[in-house]
């Protein structure tokens, strides 16, 4: 017994080696080889059983929890909890109970997620719109199915699907449900999975079905004349594009853009926002328009609260006064989610494989789809029809003679033996046989044989008919259409997401959120910059300084203005007057360098002011060269704030001028020498760091110390210091007038 049970140890540890071979060792193998044993079965499972909605409108997910609703009986009746659908739905989805749950709440009622609701919900389901509105636990809620879902499994027990076993072998589940409906294009579906993705955008019902049916008739439907845009469970407004949504519908792919939809309420200066895009929440909302006016980016509201309750979502915007409620919406249109892009991405799968279509093929293949589930109906019916006329038509020889029936009953001696006894006495078959063996002694009359008798006339015309129907695609297709007229009578509403045309749409430009009006701007040596309005600056002139430091510059312009900022590095800093609060000449003001967020070490040495970038700069080094470059190089479309090389560095520069238009310019030498240069005999460049023309003359060991812009009459004999040709040396001041 000893010797018995050591070898059964030395087997095990044999088996248990032979099982551990290779454990823990390197095994060089190509990189083809593992993806295709290890990752391609993943990334085939993702694709074909999880992510990628079928030609019926739902993933495996889908499916199989509202077959298992079905099969629950709750398709009519009263609501049962939610967790006795999550418990039941096991069987054919091997998941947890929290993925099923989360797939329930999608598509229920109370969610908001979907166009046309699968679920009637209880409770509290939370919302698709909100982030952080969680649903309650599924023992506490309660669901049945929504009459929709007649359409979902109308004639599902008539083979018009095909039945597959589910992961234990032990029920049967379909691949398919037999909609009624293109459920794919009426409910927004999306999924990711492993190398390609899945986005569909809602349609309205009516619109569906009525594309479906002229597209039935009229191979060459022009499907946007029927199929206006997408329509939203949560409303909001389209802005229509007629070109990308063509291409949407004929390629499916593509995106459009959704807007929140709002009124203003003028008793109380706010605004009410009772509808948002698809793709964003409330709290996304919330939190950039917090971002912004942390950031000093928003300053026009007082106040932004989430007012959802029973009745339906509502974001409260308190304005201040003064505040343009159109102006405003369209600056949080441009910078927050209450507008943003829908993707679409039209991938469905058809026969197992992944495949992008556009609306009308997408159709198409709904139809060729809906075709073979009525055709397979009919055939059903067909054979039920069949048989049961078989049946009467044994019935119907029976009551030639009832009498000899049932003398062949009564005095057969065996039971086994009363079937073969009536198929040799009246000539029929075991089938028809055992169908008369069966009836009742109480049926056993004329009136109930005759009766039976008189519908195998009834039975053979609806035989020929659907005979006929399997025969002839029209008759099948008005099947269809019969069913597509009926869906839009029950269950079609009206358009919840209204459409605006992209050349009605006005876009948000900075300029016209900015309120203009006149402002004076002064620019100190040690970089101090002030805005102040003409009323401030005329109650108070006098600056408050940092001692040591003068004010450089002092620019009348507007409050929507751009400043540009160059720097002793080469490097010029764009904003805009706006930007900063008006202040007083009491102040010190806002230090650039800090502001603008220049590099350490960094100073502002020049500010240029200019309403749209026409005219030039002008750049005086000390040796004499000047460059003068176009305004608009430093205009740039993408509103970059740093632009680098903002002028040459290789000399040291001595002055900076802005000019909207050729003008006269004085440069001083260090020497005393001064020359007026027309700043037209200079040739304007794109290129910012140019090092220039050479355009004053200077002696050894001077340079140009200055350069500012001349006034006619400021020096006696001008035309002594005039530059006529370059370079010139200018002359030395002998009378300047007083």
């Amino acid at each position: 017994m000893a010797r018995k049970k050591q070898t059964e140890r030395s087997s095990h540890s044999t088996n248990t080696k032979a099982y551990i071979e290779h454990a823990g060792e390197v095994i060089d193998q190509e990189i083809t080889s593992t993806l295709e044993k290890n990752y391609m079965p993943y990334a085939m499972s993702v694709i074909v059983s999880r992510a990628i909605p079928e030609i019926d409108g739902f993933k495996p997910s889908h499916r199989k929890l509202l077959y298992t609703m079905y099969k629950m009986g709750l398709l009519s009746g009263a609501r049962t909890k939610s967790a006795n659908v999550v418990g039941s739905t096991m069987k054919l989805n091997p998941h947890g109970d929290m993925a099923i749950y989360e797939t329930l709440v999608r598509l229920s009622r109370g969610n908001e997620a979907l166009l046309h609701p699968y679920v009637d919900s209880k409770g509290n389901f939370g919302k698709a719109y909100s982030r952080d509105m969680a649903f309650a636990a599924s023992r506490y809620t309660e669901v049945k199915l929504d009459p929709i879902c007649q359409e979902l499994f109308r004639d599902i027990d008539k083979d018009t699907v095909d039945f597959v076993d589910n992961y234990d072998n032990k029920l049967k589940e379909p691949t398919l449900l037999p909609v009624t409906f293109p459920s794919i294009l009426v409910n927004a579906n999306t999924g990711i999975a492993v190398g390609m993705a899945s986005s569909i955008c809602p349609f309205n019902l009516e619109e569906v079905c009525n594309t479906t049916i002229e597209l039935m008739k009229h191979p060459n439907h022009e499907i946007s004349t029927t199929l206006t845009a997408p329509d939203f469970p949560g409303g909001g407004q389209i802005i229509y594009n007629a070109a990308e949504m063509d291409k949407i519908y004929r390629t499916g792919r593509g995106s459009f853009k959704v807007r929140a939809r709002w009124h203003y309420d003028k008793s109380c200066n706010c605004i009410e926002i009772t509808e948002i895009p698809p793709s964003t929440t409330t709290e996304a909302i919330l939190d950039k328009v917090v971002d912004m006016i942390k950031s000093n980016k928003l300053r026009e509201i007082s106040d932004m609260r989430d007012e959802t309750d029973l009745s339906g979502l509502k974001l409260a915007i308190d304005l201040k006064r003064g505040v343009d409620p159109d102006t405003l919406m369209q600056k949080l249109y441009r910078f927050t989610p209450l507008e943003d892009s829908f993707s679409c991405n039209f991938n469905v799968l058809i026969g197992g494989t992944p495949k992008v279509m556009g609306v009308r093929e997408l159709l198409q293949e709904w139809i060729a789809f809906r075709q073979m589930c009525v055709k397979r109906r009919v055939y059903f019916d067909l054979n039920k029809k069949k048989e049961k006329l078989h049946l009467l038509e044994g019935l119907k020889k029976i009551l030639l003679d009832i009498d000899k029936a049932i003398r062949i009953i009564r005095e057969t001696e065996s039971e086994e033996e009363v079937v073969p006894n009536l198929m040799i006495a009246f000539g029929i078959d075991e089938v028809q046989a055992e169908y008369v063996a069966e009836i009742k002694l109480r049926h056993i009359n004329k009136e109930y044989i005759l009766k039976r008798t008189e519908e195998v006339g009834a039975l053979g015309e609806e035989i020929s008919e659907m005979e006929s129907i399997l025969d002839d695609p029209k008759k099948i297709n008005r099947i269809i259409i019969d069913e597509l007229k009926k869906v839009i009578k029950n269950y079609a509403q009206p358009r919840k997401s209204l459409l605006l045309m992209q050349e009605d749409v006005q876009s948000f430009t900075e300029e016209s959120a900015v309120e203009n009006y006149p402002v004076n701007l002064f620019f100190s040596r040690e970089g101090y910059f002030k805005k102040i309005t003409p009323q401030s600056y005329r109650m108070s002139s006098e600056h408050d300084l940092k001692e040591g430091d003068e004010i450089l510059q002092h620019v009348e312009g507007n409050n929507t203005d751009n400043l540009l900022f160059f720097t002793d590095k080469g490097q010029v800093y764009k904003t805009k007057a706006s930007e900063f609060e008006d202040t007083k000449a009491s102040v010190l003001g806002d230090f650039i360098p800090a502001k603008l967020g220049m590099d350490e070490g960094e100073s502002a040495v020049y500010m240029a002011v200019t309403p749209d970038f026409v005219g030039y700069m002008l750049f005086f080094f000390e040796n004499g060269k000047v460059a003068k470059v176009n305004l608009n190089a430093y205009e740039t479309k993408t509103n970059r704030k740093k632009l680098v090389n903002a002028y040459s560095t290789k000399e040291k520069l001595s002055a900076a001028l802005c000019l909207r238009e050729d003008g006269k310019v004085l440069m001083t030498a260090s020497n005393g020498r001064m020359l007026i240069l027309p700043t037209g005999l200079l040739q304007a460049k794109a290129t910012k760091d140019q090092q220039g023309i050479q355009v004053m003359k200077l002696t050894k060991g001077s340079v140009v110390s200055e350069a500012t812009i001349y006034e006619e009459g400021t020096l006696e004999d001008d035309h002594r210091y005039m530059a006529k040709e370059l370079p010139s040396r200018g002359d030395f001041l002998k009378m300047a007038q007083v």
